[in-house]
């Protein structure tokens, strides 16, 4: 999952931890979470749906707002509420899997809701959204997407997962959001069998076509039972991403980033270039581009009279996209935070200069004024916008539409089911 910031603790007098709260729960927000209201006080309530009414125990709050876990559904439960597909991520239980309670079909209508608010409220644009799924994922039922997994072990060496915004771990006998592969790859490494160091952070990578996977212990290879300390150790995986009738090859740090649903590599990259259209001979910025994930087909779609100019913050990253494009003369990369390399351009250093079209995925707080002024100051005739955050895109949407810019379209993909989070790619124009 996304990572998460570590929590705040609360002063204990602002809320009353463990009460017990009969609630009728509204709308869905923005976290996974839908909104009540007690005595003039909003709680956000996990675990529920819209509609029904619960028992919740406060976990966490302040003078304006509590959060509560929905533990038992009193009547009118909602015909989105199914079993829980993954009953460890239920109330006290390890984060990352909120709204494995709701029907697929629930999870896509919450955060088409949840997009559509965002946009309503912070870019101040009426839109209906769909919520896209990715390939295969009703077949088999959300479950069994991730390619990349991080674990923990706890205070007995036990390998498992972080309670929502705590620190507190909660040990594992397997994680159902892995792929086979990842499944695979922990049984043979014994992961949630044997004892850890307590504290130990594991990770489990297994590409999507099969490649060699790959665990990490502490960031150091680990193999047959024991760490593989040998200079000459593979720290990368191969990956491979099919659009159309191309498969683009890409080489990845193990701990690198990369979209971790088995489809959403060729999704987004699908939904990318779509996205641009015709680009033959253009100039195109791929901002915050990682490994190249778009810059090979970017590349290719530019073809030998165009440029692709990317620009990534992460050395390591930069690094592998060099490997991944040496057959592409027309790419070009550059190693620096977003913001500074473009300002470095607009002075008229070695920073990127004009463009006709921009593709930009930025992290999940997203571009941010400072960019998004540097790019529109390129007038770029358009901006496609990848998105891992709604209210970070409506921001930024926002900012563009001071420039001029008008969102003309949107598509919306469930790339990580049964949690609150949902990727989009944005269309803006002048």
């Amino acid at each position: 999952m996304p990572r998460r910031s570590a929590p705040r603790p609360r002063p204990a007098a602002d809320y009353d931890a463990g009460r017990e709260l009969e609630l009728v729960v509204g709308p869905v927000a923005h976290g996974g979470h839908a909104v009540a209201r007690l005595d003039g006080r909003v709680v956000f309530v996990r675990h529920a749906l819209p509609g029904e009414r619960v028992r919740a125990v406060v976990t966490e709050g302040g003078p304006k707002f509590w959060r509560a876990d929905a533990v038992e559904v009193l009547d009118d439960a909602s015909p989105d509420r199914v079993p829980s597909a993954w009953p460890e991520a239920g109330p006290d239980g390890v984060g990352g899997g909120e709204l494995a309670h709701v029907s697929l079909a629930g999870q896509r209508r919450w955060k088409a809701d949840v997009v559509a608010e965002q946009l309503q409220r912070l870019a101040k644009i009426e839109r209906d959204v769909v919520v896209e799924a990715a390939p295969g994922e009703d077949e088999r039922g959300g479950l069994a997407y991730r390619t990349r997994v991080e674990l923990v072990a706890d205070a007995e060496g036990r390998a498992g997962m972080r309670k929502f915004r705590s620190h507190d771990v909660v040990p594992l006998d397997a994680m159902p959001l892995g792929t086979e592969a990842v499944a695979a790859l922990a049984d043979a490494e014994g992961v949630f069998s044997r004892r850890w160091q307590p504290g130990a952070r594991l990770e489990l990578v297994a590409p999507a076509d099969g490649s060699e996977p790959v665990l990490l212990v502490d960031g150091e290879l680990w193999r047959n039972g024991r760490a593989d300390r040998r200079p000459n150790a593979r720290r990368a995986v191969a990956e491979a991403v099919t659009v159309g009738d191309t498969t683009y090859r890409y080489r990845v740090a193990a701990d690198g980033f990369w979209q971790v649903h088995r489809e959403a590599p060729g999704v987004l990259t699908g939904a990318v270039l779509d996205a641009v259209g015709d680009v033959s001979g253009a100039r195109v910025l791929d901002l915050y581009s990682g490994a190249g994930l778009f810059t090979l087909p970017l590349a290719d779609a530019v073809g030998e009279q165009g440029r692709v100019v990317a620009v990534e913050g992460d050395a390591r990253a930069v690094k592998d996209a060099r490997r991944n494009a040496h057959d592409r003369p027309q790419v070009e990369l550059h190693l620096g935070a977003v913001d500074r390399v473009l300002a470095e351009g607009d002075a008229g250093g070695a920073g990127v200069g004009a463009a006709d079209v921009v593709v930009l995925d930025p992290p999940r707080a997203g571009a941010g004024r400072t960019v998004v002024d540097a790019i529109a100051g390129r007038e770029p005739s358009r901006v496609v916008y990848v998105a891992c955050d709604p209210a970070a895109l409506a921001r930024d949407v926002a900012y563009l539409g001071d420039h001029g810019y008008a969102l003309r379209s949107l598509r919306a993909f469930d790339l990580f089911p049964h949690t609150h989070h949902v990727e989009a790619v944005a269309v803006l124009e002048k």
